[in-house]
């Protein structure tokens, strides 16, 4: 976690940096300036991450749903597809203010389930750490991590506009990492305190949190767990209307509003397709493995090869 810490910030560090002073607010642009007519690789990656990320989040909302008001989990996916559709026909500025919003809620929230839980079942935590032995592959294992997870970074590009010098788009990059993976350890350190009886579970937190009987923390937490899962599909869905909009505007055309959410719901709709056909947890075991070099090759090796030239350039002139 710590070598994930430290190389999450120094991606976004970078890359915040790079985009600042190539003016690149979407991720076209962005790769454009860093990998040139090659731009295409990471687009085709991306989207590949996108439909992962988003049969992951469709499945476990409608687990959610199915599971805990005894209602069909299409239910609780059109319920998500519905509500991202709204967000990203409303723009930019609406997704800002909801992203940036939502996640005080959700770390809030988290660390009330953590405090709580780890007060009721930290008793066997110390233990459990030290029945954990330390695999030779620990190293190998926080690099994919970083490799798949540093791959959003492209996806909040259009934030940049708001940093408007060096010192700015560095301390975002740094606390990244941070404000990321804390939350991270805390739930971590929740899981541990219930292993080995978590192994298994298609969503740990929904495990975790049935196990206290606390109703009202419960509603809280779904709640803020669905507006999490809408969260997240937003910011990727938004990543390719800007890209769609982009086009449009090259051309001197506008592009209609119409078509942001339905290419919403094309997405979530072809992702949940995907994931019905896999199963959530063989999806997640087997997808984020696959793309994670792949974004190490497309994007955090040129960012650290010509992306940092580009940088230090700058700064010498």
């Amino acid at each position: 976690m710590l070598v994930a810490t430290i190389g999450f910030s120094a991606i976004a560090a970078l890359s915040f940096e790079f985009a600042r002073i190539t003016e690149s607010d979407n991720y076209r642009h962005f790769f454009k300036q860093l990998l040139g007519r090659y731009w295409f690789l990471f687009e085709l990656a991306y989207f590949c991450l996108g439909l992962l990320v988003l049969a992951v989040i469709g499945a476990a909302a409608g687990e959610l749903v199915k599971r805990h008001m005894g209602i069909h989990n299409t239910l609780g996916t059109l319920t998500l597809m519905l509500l991202v559709g709204i967000l990203v026909f409303r723009g930019t500025l609406l997704i800002e203010k909801v992203l940036a919003g939502w996640s005080f809620l959700l770390y809030a929230t988290y660390a009330i389930f953590v405090i709580i839980y780890l007060w009721h079942y930290g008793a066997d935590l110390t233990h459990n750490l030290y029945q954990g032995t330390i695999g030779d592959d620990w190293l190998m294992s926080s690099i994919k991590y970083v490799g798949y997870s540093a791959a959003v970074i492209p996806v909040i590009l259009f934030c940049v506009k708001h940093m408007h010098c060096r010192r700015d788009a560095l301390t975002a990059g740094l606390l990244a990492g941070p404000i990321a993976m804390f939350p991270a350890l805390l739930f971590f350190l929740a899981m541990v305190a219930t292993y080995p009886a978590l192994l298994g579970a298609p969503v740990p937190a929904d495990f975790m949190i049935q196990r206290l009987d606390f109703p009202w923390l419960n509603i809280i937490f779904y709640v803020v767990v669905f507006g999490t899962f809408v969260e997240t599909c937003t910011a990727f869905v938004h990543a390719v209307n800007e890209r769609i909009y982009e086009v449009y505007r090259e051309k001197n055309r506008t592009m209609p509003l119409w078509l942001r959410p339905v290419v919403a719901g094309v997405a979530l709709f072809i992702a949940v397709f995907l994931a019905s056909g896999i199963g959530l947890i063989d999806l997640i075991a087997q997808g984020y493995g696959s793309l994670t070099w792949l974004f190490i090759l497309v994007f955090i090796a040129p960012l650290f090869t010509l992306g940092l030239w580009i940088v230090m350039r700058k700064t010498a002139d």
